[in-house]
């Protein structure tokens, strides 16, 4: 049904068909991401004629937006959350009701989460991850003034990790607390947790955990950033997701209509190739290094 949804807005923009940006998440934590089993892949020479145009098309660009989805997270030992190997496949996945029971009694959430109820053995992969190639290319691609902002589906902080500034968390961060009123983040135990729940030193709101929960509304403020970077976005590379799941699926979209390019980087074809200018087929730490290079390369040279 998200494909079909994807399709008809791109194919038929004066319907307007889309998903409202305040729409209930009722997915969360890095989307549509890696699945060994579906990887196809493409030889050596056509990958290296497509990073080639590639490059071209990012560094002739001037407002270069990246998403990422649960791909690149993969490379880093993250197990995915849907899929092949993913938590959700394996436990089943959670209902839509946590955000309501975060409401219905703040308390018995955050003495439940202290106790480490339903953590999982797989989370603890979280605490011992670290950048990989990937992240490091898309934060020099960053510091060299190319990429304008990064938009991510993923809860890990490795983007930042790896030295990105502008980043748009769509589904938060598992390492920061954010009030629920007035949306101010703060870092992961820099709050009193004797008297709970923690109340937001700023206004005085019920804080909790960054990560969106299911049933939970996406932050306006950082909906509001995806918007606007999708609708600026003159070149938009899609990187370790299918980009299927609202509200990320809408963005490429947006972009797109507005005569973006639009460069895919997955191991595989998804639901989104079909529309992208290049799709580059390939583990993100190894496609990504490659790519950044030359484009630094071609930006160097027009200077």
């Amino acid at each position: 049904m998200e494909t079909l949804i994807v399709l008809f807005s791109l194919l038929f923009p004066a319907l307007k068909v889309s998903v409202p940006y305040d729409m209930i998440s009722h997915y969360y934590y890095g989307c549509g991401g890696y699945s060994p089993e579906e990887e196809v892949g493409m030889s050596a020479d056509a990958l290296d004629r497509m990073i080639e145009d590639a490059s071209r098309m990012i560094a002739g660009s001037k407002h270069v937006v990246a998403l990422t989805g649960a791909g690149i997270s993969v490379e880093s030992g993250i197990p995915p959350f849907r899929g092949p190997g993913g938590l959700w496949t394996k436990y089943g996945e959670p209902d839509n009701k946590g955000y309501q029971r975060f409401l219905q009694d703040p308390k018995a959430w955050w003495e439940a989460r202290l106790r480490g109820e339903g953590v999982r053995p797989e989370m603890h992969s979280f605490d011992g991850a670290a950048p990989n190639p990937g992240h490091y290319a898309l934060a020099e691609l960053e510091a060299a003034g190319v990429l304008k902002y990064l938009i991510t589906q993923n809860v890990d902080n490795l983007h930042y990790a790896a030295g990105n500034k502008n980043v748009a968390e769509i589904h938060g961060n598992r390492y920061k607390l954010r009030c629920i009123s007035c949306i101010a983040r703060f870092p992961q135990g820099s709050l009193p947790l004797d008297d709970l729940p923690p109340r937001c030193p700023e206004c005085g709101g019920i804080v909790k955990t960054d990560g969106v929960a299911f049933g939970e509304p996406i932050p306006t403020d950082v909906l509001e950033i995806c918007r606007r970077e999708a609708m600026s976005s003159d070149c938009t590379v899609v990187i370790g997701t299918s980009a299927v799941v609202y509200p990320a699926a809408e963005l490429p979209v947006m972009s797109k209509r507005r005569g973006a390019y639009l460069i895919e980087v997955n191991p595989y074809e998804t639901d989104l190739s079909f529309m992208c200018d290049l799709s580059l087929q390939g583990a993100s730490g190894e496609v990504l290094p490659t790519l950044v290079s030359r484009v630094k390369e071609l930006v160097a040279g027009k200077r």
